[in-house]
């Protein structure tokens, strides 16, 4: 398709786009008395305007039944997790029993990697990307200490190449053969938080367990926002938050994935807690550990079933529109901000660097864009004008077209307020 950079065009774009009618589903800010575009979905996704009903319902229960909510709820709290196993199973691609919810994201990922960061002699060595997200490196950092390895030894980051802005397929198989039978783990986020750059984790979790290692992904940019096939990829583990592309709200709970080969594994340690216990026999209060089969079984605590509820509401969403309905409008949008940056650009003789891959098989919902010359006031004035974006030192502006709620006509407006906000100055 030919794109265009006229409100007109933009209008077409969207009388043709079927999620279209998404955007009435969502609350949006407003600046100046004037609904907000929105590009921060990969921070903090909007709030879906059915989540106060699902969060309304639990309150409702708990002020008619209190503790006999566990039982007697509308959606019993006692089992409230298992509505998450097919819709979630759907959007991460795991079979039902692969998935479960608890938790943040990087307690989760510190529990999962009890059981699947197990050093031992000379095989203790982590993968990792370079600058990973800042809460991943120091769970690495304190993973290696409390192993009593140094981080300079113990973690191993793939870097980018001189002058490159994204970290080559290559390259991560060629480090991952090189430490060869030192390598334990290897962990990376799937989508990277700066660059927006999609990891090829098929290929990637092949290589680390050739070496005879475990692989692991942080998909808190890509849960919900690519497409995963965790299953079939053979995966190990992975865990991502909510709050981004699934819009569950501020520091919700966390999606678990442990692949069904590791399930009945009785020599895997992990830390274990009541909620993960046999939900049979639960309330006969037994000694002895003897863990749901399944994800599940990594549960620790009593869930949290008000956090849980937006997230229900989010999920359920999810399954109406389908991933690949859902991907299909992300790369179209994308390519349409692409096309109106590209043209903004040539308008105000810029220098602006999408340092994002132009490759739409190694991108997502996300491009991340070098303002040459600009600086903080640019930003400063998209959001004093109704633009809600991200700002990354030294002078990065992170633009999220989540397509459940972003629409072509918003791209267009961004152009014009961005050029107004250069040759403004």
């Amino acid at each position: 398709m030919t794109f265009q950079n006229t409100r007109e065009f933009a209008r077409e774009l969207d009388s043709q786009d079927t999620l279209n009618q998404y955007q009435d589903q969502f609350i949006f800010p407003k600046v100046n008395d004037k609904r907000v575009i929105y590009f921060t979905g990969n921070s903090l996704g909007l709030q879906p305007k059915r989540t106060k009903a699902y969060i309304d319902e639990v309150m409702n229960d708990w002020a008619d039944l209190a503790v006999e909510g566990h039982f007697y709820a509308q959606k019993p709290w006692w089992d409230y997790q298992e509505r998450f196993a097919e819709p979630l199973s759907k959007i991460v691609g795991a079979l039902p029993s692969e998935v479960t919810v608890m938790n943040t994201l990087t307690v989760n990922l510190h529990l999962l990697m009890v059981s699947f960061y197990q050093p031992k002699g000379k095989r203790y060595k982590i993968i990792c990307e370079e600058k990973a997200f800042p809460s991943d490196q120091y769970m690495f950092q304190s993973q290696v200490h409390f192993h009593g390895y140094k981080t300079e030894d113990a973690i191993v980051e793939i870097k980018r190449r001189e002058g490159e802005h994204n970290i080559r397929l290559e390259d991560v198989l060629a480090k991952i053969e090189e430490v060869g039978d030192e390598l334990a783990l290897v962990l990376i986020g799937g989508v990277n938080y700066y660059t927006g750059q999609v990891f090829d984790i098929k290929t990637i979790t092949e290589a680390g367990q050739k070496a005879g290692a475990k692989v692991g992904w942080d998909l808190a940019h890509a849960a919900g926002n690519i497409k995963l096939e965790l299953h079939n990829w053979n995966v190990d583990f992975a865990a991502w938050c909510s709050y981004k592309y699934m819009n569950s709200g501020p520091g919700n709970a966390s999606g678990c994935f442990v692949h069904e080969k590791h399930h009945n594994n009785p020599d895997l340690p992990r830390f274990a807690g009541w909620w993960g216990h046999n939900k049979e026999r639960r309330f006969k209060m037994e000694p002895n550990f003897d863990p749901v089969h399944g994800a599940d079984g990594w549960q620790i605590s009593n869930l949290p079933v008000l956090s849980l509820a937006p997230y229900l509401a989010s999920v359920e969403m999810f399954a109406e529109v389908g991933m690949d309905t859902l991907i299909k409008k992300r790369d179209h949008i994308t390519s349409y901000l692409e096309f109106i940056l590209h043209e903004i650009d040539k308008e105000v003789k810029g220098n602006f660097e999408i340092i994002t891959p132009s490759n739409p098989s190694e991108r997502a919902s996300q491009l991340s864009v070098f303002l040459h010359g600009e600086g903080r006031s640019l930003f400063d004035y998209l959001m004093k004008n109704g633009v809600i974006t991200d700002w990354r030192e030294p002078n990065v502006i992170r633009l999220a077209p989540v397509p459940l709620y972003c629409s072509y006509e918003d791209m267009y407006d961004f152009g014009q307020i961005l050029k107004k906000g250069i040759l403004g100055k």
